[in-house]
């Protein structure tokens, strides 16, 4: 690992550092970009989407961030769900309210998601990984990946991702992730790669 970096695990006052993170870091995303993108092409409401998706992370103490706060990574534990049947109800809400008649591809590319996802054997699902935009470039993404990583295998547990930037595929090869299947996104839309790790 490299000197001079730290990473340790979020407290309640980093919510809106890793909101605004993970807001920015996925604004381009092949997938993401496509699936929250609205007719008028405002762009304001994936600040409350990921806001969202992370309050039912912030529930484990599995959530991690450089020292400087230049990325976040967002996991799951083994046995942990994502979201509660409450925030998926206020996710439906929110999708039939920002993204009008695209809702339903919304709903369509999370179930996808789902019926993807392995749970045969328990593991840690690597939810988010985000840079912040002004830090992208220099390996901080991969090293704060890395190091939560050093920590799976102590524990000598699989981990799971999905990868919605084919971009990222050789990089999360490259700390032992395989891929095991890809699904494409409803209307021709993005592919995305799943991809496991064996426990070590």
């Amino acid at each position: 690992m490299q000197v001079g970096r730290t990473a340790r695990r979020v407290t309640p006052a980093d919510g809106e550092l890793v909101v605004t993170i993970i807001t920015l870091a996925f604004a381009e995303d092949p997938l993401w970009s496509w699936v929250l993108a609205r007719s008028d092409g405002q762009t304001d409401h994936h600040d409350a989407f990921w806001r969202l998706f992370l309050e039912g992370a912030f529930s484990y103490n599995e959530t991690w961030i450089t020292g400087g706060g230049e990325a976040t990574s967002v996991w799951i534990p083994p046995g942990g769900i994502e979201m509660t049947t409450e925030l998926e109800s206020r996710l439906g809400e929110f999708a039939v309210q920002h993204l009008g008649p695209k809702a339903d591809t919304f709903f369509e590319v999370l179930a996808r998601f789902e019926a993807a996802h392995p749970r045969e054997v328990d593991h840690y699902y690597l939810s988010l990984l985000g840079t912040h935009p002004d830090h992208r470039g220099n390996g901080t993404g991969m090293w704060l990946l890395t190091h939560d990583l050093e920590t799976i295998d102590a524990e000598h547990a699989p981990a799971y991702l999905e990868s919605s930037n084919p971009a990222n595929n050789d990089r999360y090869a490259s700390v032992g992730f395989e891929p095991i299947g890809q699904f494409d996104a409803p209307d021709n839309g993005p592919v995305v790669t799943t991809m496991w790790r064996p426990p070590r």
